[in-house]
């Protein structure tokens, strides 16, 4: 027997009885690190090709790691010569967990499947850093790269802000800033799954974290503990730096390709960040990954949902400036 879900696909019970013992209530910071720690054993990254590199943000050395998908292109966009194109990639993780190591093969593969660099951002973690030091060090990264300050010779319409989950959240949460102070100018955002509001209890006014806020991996409990580490005050709930779908004025921002997970209680948020940002006049796609849980993105490639997800991502960032959108 199994179950079956909105789009017709099927869980079945022994998948059901994994994914509810996996989905266990309150963060606890250490051991969850600890977990995800695990994810540096990872035998293949000797053969990927990658430089580590730093930008600042104000006195800090913020870690960054480059990825390229051949050896012609790291040799290419190391000496200069040639203005290559980038993926600036922020973790997951809730601001809390997860670093440039866990997500070593994730950005290997992005890489690979788009022919792009991708340059992956050792931000600082709550709660030792809350809001909003995580953010400053993203905005420092993008700063540096989109204003040419980095070991990376590119151009602003050549550069793509990304991020999944926490990470989506500081992407968007760097393209609202970036557009308020109109220090460097993002062409292009890509969020996936992403943490853009600031309530994830019964309050919630979105149907998907009352639907999958249990028994699918990401909890709303844990989503409300995450909130918790990474604010400084109460008063950062209602900041748009914090919860972007705080931001009223949503005109003049980048080209957005927004990714959810059907069983994810970020999924409708997402959605409606989106519908926004199309209602102020920008250029969006919305796309929905059928059966995915909240996290997919960050499992084998081979998998179909990240297999279906880099079709959506290639066609986007394939796309001129202008061309029409769904």
């Amino acid at each position: 027997m199994a179950d079956q879900l909105k789009d017709g696909t099927f869980i079945s019970k022994t998948m059901r009885t994994i994914l509810h013992a996996l989905s266990y209530g309150n963060i606890e910071v250490e051991a969850s690190r600890k977990l995800a720690d695990l994810k540096k054993l990872d035998p293949m990254k000797i053969f990927w090709k990658k430089l580590d590199t730093k930008v600042y943000n104000k006195d800090y050395e913020v870690p960054v790691r480059l990825y390229f998908p051949s050896e012609k292109m790291m040799k290419e966009g190391i000496s200069g010569k040639q203005s290559l194109p980038v993926l600036l990639f922020f973790h997951g993780g809730g601001w809390v967990t997860e670093s440039v190591e866990t997500y070593d093969r994730v950005c290997a593969r992005m890489s690979q499947s788009t022919g792009q660099i991708v340059a992956s951002v050792e931000y600082r973690l709550a709660p030792e850093h809350r809001f909003p030091t995580p953010l400053e060090d993203c905005y420092a990264a993008a700063k540096a790269l989109c204003t040419n300050r980095s070991v990376l010779n590119t151009e602003p319409d050549k550069i793509t802000i990304m991020g999944d989950s926490a990470g989506g959240n500081l992407a968007a949460a760097v393209a609202l800033r970036a557009r308020d102070t109109g220090d460097f100018k993002i062409e292009r955002q890509i969020l996936i799954y992403p943490a853009l509001n600031n309530c994830y209890t019964e309050a919630s006014p979105y149907p998907s974290v009352q639907e999958n806020g249990e028994g699918y991996l990401l909890t709303a409990v844990k989503m409300q503990d995450y909130l918790k580490l990474y604010e400084s005050c109460p008063e950062d709930l209602q900041n748009p730096y914090f919860a972007p779908l705080m931001e009223q004025d949503l005109t003049d921002m980048p080209r957005t390709l927004i990714l959810t997970a059907e069983l994810d209680p970020l999924r409708d948020e997402g959605e409606e960040y989106g519908r926004r940002l199309l209602e102020a006049g920008n250029q969006v796609e919305i796309r929905r990954i059928p059966g995915a849980l909240h996290g997919y993105f960050a499992l084998g490639i081979k998998l179909f949902h990240v297999q279906e997800s880099f079709g959506y991502i290639n066609d986007f960032l394939g796309q001129k400036p202008g061309a029409e959108e769904e």
